[in-house]
């Protein structure tokens, strides 16, 4: 572990990465084998090739007749190029005939190319001329209206990168390949635990001074949103022997240990201590540069991660998002990045140096455009959240955003 000074030096959330990254580099190297048809939502463990070319033959886009192109060079309204129809073509049988220059065949959309074709005429460009013949009014390029062996995938290409969220078109895609065994890295298992003597059960009625859990039911959720076995341990006072078997516990049966609250200064907030002491490297940052969610605190222990969250409702959230989900989600290991919704900002937002902020935001329909209308609030309320629709980032060393700037939104799934 480092030194006293470094280790409460606040953070970046860019330095927060590259810390913990070397202790938790095993996450990603296990590999789970599971089907295609349970695929969606998890992340790809390795690379996936091409070993099949998509299409692998040159098939039609349109209905048509299916021609040499050279014999419509030079045609036009007043003098047609003339094919003879030699047949039809259909679907799920390939053509055995191949065409001779003059000739042509009436094919479906989708339709494989017989021998010889380069080219297909829309139906709508043809005239009959009786006995079999058609009449072509205009010429027509060797490819068009085809698409030609591996124009869609090419052999050997990669068409999945490694850590990659399957979506339903990459499931699309490994179908392609005749991919139904999918390595993926196994789902997360991550251990939530609220922390305080002011935290009550939900059910609990409480007293003055004392607050219904929020944290961790929301966490939970987030966690499952994020594709990860979650399993929420309930509330453990501010007592240093309890959170200490609690949090032994969990990280005996977890790769991410949340905790809620006891991440700030206070002589009865035992978090910090007990992650330095469970062993080895222990506590790696006191604090990220983050607004909401400065006290956040984080460590490592035998090659889990634990971090400790503010106890604040949105700061918590905001800092799953932004710290604990790339994490879950691998994408701290990839260059792959999802568009993000874009609109016209509504509001001046404040920010001062030297930290990143995550702002709670509305996103508004205005004709065919986004207003992004920022939600004031305290980190302490829960309502700012359930409102938003997503989080802007302010970087850092950035002041502030104007109005009617445009800025993206990070959507809160």
């Amino acid at each position: 572990m480092g030194s006293s000074s470094e280790l409460f030096k606040v953070k970046t959330l860019a330095e927060v990465v590259e810390t913990l990254k070397p202790y938790v580099q095993s996450f990603y190297e296990r590999i789970e084998e599971i089907p295609l048809t349970e695929s969606l939502g998890r992340i790809l463990a390795k690379d996936i090739q091409v070993v099949d070319p998509v299409p692998h033959y040159r098939k039609s886009t349109v209905d048509g007749l299916a021609v040499r192109a050279s014999d419509t060079f030079g045609a036009s309204e007043s003098m047609p190029a003339l094919i003879q129809c030699q047949g039809e073509v259909f679907m799920g049988i390939a053509p055995v005939d191949s065409l001779k220059p003059g000739e042509g065949m009436l094919i479906p959309t989708g339709g494989m190319l017989p021998e010889g074709a380069d080219a297909v005429v829309m139906v709508e460009h043809l005239e009959e001329f009786g006995q079999g013949l058609d009449g072509v009014a205009k010429p027509i390029a060797p490819g068009e209206n085809v698409i030609d062996i591996g124009e869609d995938l090419s052999e050997g290409e990669v068409i999945v990168s490694r850590y990659t969220k399957i979506r339903p078109q990459e499931m699309g895609l490994l179908a392609s390949q005749g991919i139904l065994s999918v390595p993926v890295l196994p789902r997360f298992k991550v251990g939530i635990l609220s922390t305080g003597d002011e935290i009550v059960s939900p059910e609990v009625r409480p007293a003055p001074a004392e607050s219904r859990d929020i944290n961790g039911y929301a966490l939970l959720g987030q966690a499952l949103a994020a594709g990860a076995e979650a399993k929420y341990y309930g509330i453990v006072k501010d007592d240093a022997e309890a959170l200490r078997q609690t949090l032994q516990k969990m990280v005996e049966e977890n790769d991410v240990v949340l905790l809620s609250g006891g991440s700030s200064v206070g002589v009865r907030d035992f978090s910090a201590q007990l992650i330095e002491e469970l062993g080895e490297p222990g506590l790696l940052f006191h604090g990220i540069a983050l607004r909401p969610g400065k006290p956040t605190i984080g460590g490592v222990v035998e090659e889990k991660l634990i971090f400790g969250l503010p106890g604040h409702p949105a700061s918590a959230m905001v800092v799953f998002e932004s710290v604990v989900r790339p994490w879950l989600e691998a994408s701290v290991l990839r260059n792959q990045s999802y568009p993000e919704p874009e609109g016209t900002l509504t509001q001046n937002i404040y920010s001062g140096t030297g930290r990143e902020e995550f702002v709670r935001v509305r996103i508004l329909p205005e004709g065919k455009e986004w207003r992004i209308e920022p939600l004031r609030g305290k980190s302490g309320l829960i309502r700012t959240m359930v409102l938003a629709d997503g989080i802007v980032h302010i970087d850092l060393n950035t002041e502030g955003i104007e109005a009617g700037k445009r800025v993206k939104v990070h959507i809160l799934r």
